[in-house]
Parts: C-alpha cells; structure tokens; sequence
C-alpha cells in the first residue's frame, strides 16, 4: 500500500541541491515518486512503507548531504 510523507530538507540552495535530493529518493527500492519543492524545503514522497521506511527516506537525503526530517 502507499504511504505520502513530506519531508523537511534542510541545506539545499539550488537547482541542482533539488535534482540531487530526488534521485537520492527515487532511485530507493520502493519509492513509488519523490518531488522536491526547492522553495518550500520539501521532500513529497510516495512509497511503499513493506519496502521502505520513513527514517531509510531520512537517511538517503543525509547520505545526499542534505538533513532531512
């Protein structure tokens, strides 16, 4: 089943932080889609939590070099 969270993304200045932080998601075994909103600071992620956690989404973006929350 899908499951959306929004993320908080903290550390990201440019288009390039932004295209960063989405393939970070969306190259994850069950990320189903990974938005990311540069001026908002957000990370709109489906995905299937049987696959994937919340806190695995967390940890991608800060392997990315970005926090996340």
């Amino acid at each position: 089943m899908a499951e959306k969270t929004v993320l908080k993304v903290d550390g990201m200045s440019c288009k390039h932080c932004k295209m960063r932080v989405e393939k970070a998601l969306q190259t994850l075994e069950g990320v189903q889609e990974a938005v990311v909103d540069l001026e908002a600071g957000t990370a709109e992620v489906t995905y299937d939590e049987a696959k994937i956690s919340r806190e695995a989404l967390i940890e991608a973006v800060a392997d990315a070099g970005y926090t996340a929350e």
